[in-house]
């Protein structure tokens, strides 16, 4: 059932924190904020819009580390601030004129559940609580911030047939 609704992913957008990152916020005396990323999951993303899957950033904070890391990773889609996260997964479907089955979207807590119950993948971390896992079509073996985010891209990649491909270039 999950590799199904793999198959017809155009698009996938992820939280951040709790997902992208462990889901520790660092906090410098001046109020600078830090957060820590993951370099495979990093790639897992390039790869993934390299096989022609929009990547998208919806998450309720708002930090510019967030915007360094997905100017670096090629995301164009940047929802920051969000207070409905499925208000803006709707209006990216719009503007990308793409079905909820066509959308996948990666959380980690109850904020994120408005959004994974209305697309046609729903992707969780083994941390979050039971109730997101008991709505997530897949839950991952790796956590948020390490890797969780590199197997979600590659699952999708694998269930599209686009995984040997995106691999290829690093076995000659």
């Amino acid at each position: 059932m999950f590799l199904n609704r793999a198959k017809l992913i155009r698009l996938i957008a992820f939280d951040v924190d709790g997902v992208m990152t462990d889901g520790g916020l660092f906090l410098s005396d001046s109020g600078e904020e830090f957060k820590r990323f993951n370099s495979l999951d990093g790639h897992g993303i390039k790869m993934l819009s390299a096989s022609g899957v929009e990547v998208a950033i919806i998450t309720g904070r708002t930090s510019h580390c967030v915007a360094m890391r997905a100017k670096n990773l090629g995301i164009t889609h940047v929802y920051q601030g969000v207070e409905n996260k499925l208000d803006a997964m709707t209006d990216l479907l719009k503007k990308m004129n793409l079905s909820q089955d066509s959308a996948a979207y990666m959380g980690d807590d109850v904020v994120d559940l408005c959004v994974m119950r209305h697309v046609g993948l729903a992707i969780s971390v083994p941390e979050a609580p039971q109730l997101v896992r008991e709505h997530s079509h897949y839950v991952t073996r790796r956590g948020g911030g390490h890797g969780a985010v590199r197997e979600a891209c590659e699952l999708i990649m694998s269930a599209q047939g686009t995984l040997d491909a995106q691999l290829a270039p690093y076995l000659k």
